[in-house]
């Protein structure tokens, strides 16, 4: 009698952890679909309802229906984010800057630059920022079009928010590319660093990649500042999985026919 009670007893411990695992298998898959509807509503909803044909559509269309930068520009991020640049301009002695990326310029009324120019691809956000600045004079702010030429350079090219919304491969090297280019000194990245795969009108990108790839002998990184905000995803206000990376451009030891050697 005494083995009957123990081998009952043992069975139905078992039927019950069986149960109880399928029972939080089952809890888990229900919370973690209703989670990952939740992100993918959140985003729907931050796009206004845009069809995402392409980067520079996409803004364009976000700007001129009256959206704006997103909550990155906003509120404590921005605060943030000016806070860290801030004391970075302050420090090094920057005079020039150039972002690459402006959108509605309501981070820039945050920041404190002696001499600025920004670029987007939206022209309605450049005329956004034309009338927001328009009696700053130590402000220029020019459409990034077909007929796009750069021909200056700056103590500190910066890019805010912007590398985790282009969608194009071509896009992205070419915005890399001109990113670190356009400045004689340093170059300030404030992203995300994860390959994701596109979700509406973002695209997670491991940019330090395409860095060690072509500019590392060029360029090193001066300095990272992980985010005081942070989260794993972007489906919340106030919150971001963006990072500072500021790179210092190395210094050239040999010239040859007027062209640096990076050896």
């Amino acid at each position: 009698m005494k083995l009957f009670f123990i081998f009952f007893f043992l069975c139905l411990y078992i039927i019950m952890n069986i149960y109880d695992k399928n029972d939080f298998k089952n809890n888990y898959n229900i919370i973690n679909k209703k989670n990952n509807d939740s992100l993918i509503i959140n985003l729907y909803q931050s796009s206004n309802h845009i069809y995402v044909n392409s980067s520079k559509d996409y803004w364009e269309k976000r700007y001129s229906k009256g959206g704006n930068s997103g909550s990155g520009s906003y509120n404590n991020l921005a605060l943030f984010k000016a806070s860290i640049i801030n004391n970075f301009v302050t420090k090094n002695n920057i005079k020039t800057v150039m972002e690459w990326g402006c959108g509605d310029c309501n981070q820039l009324s945050l920041i404190n630059y002696t001499n600025y120019i920004g670029y987007d691809i939206s022209k309605s956000a450049i005329e956004i920022c034309q009338k927001k600045f328009n009696n700053d004079k130590s402000k220029t702010f020019m459409p990034l079009d077909d007929n796009f030429v750069n021909d200056k350079k700056v103590d500190l090219s910066i890019s805010l928010d912007v590398l985790y919304h282009i969608l194009e491969d071509n896009v992205f090297n070419s915005y890399m590319h001109n990113l670190f280019i356009s400045s004689n000194k340093y170059v300030c990245i404030y992203s995300t660093n994860v390959d994701r795969p596109q979700i509406q009108h973002i695209r997670h990108r491991k940019f330090t990649d395409w860095i060690d790839k072509f500019i590392s002998k060029e360029w090193k990184l001066k300095e990272y500042i992980p985010n005081k905000y942070y989260t794993k995803y972007k489906n919340q206000d106030s919150i971001s999985s963006a990072d500072f990376y500021f790179y210092e451009k190395i210094e050239c030891k040999i010239k040859f026919f007027n062209k640096c050697l990076f050896l």
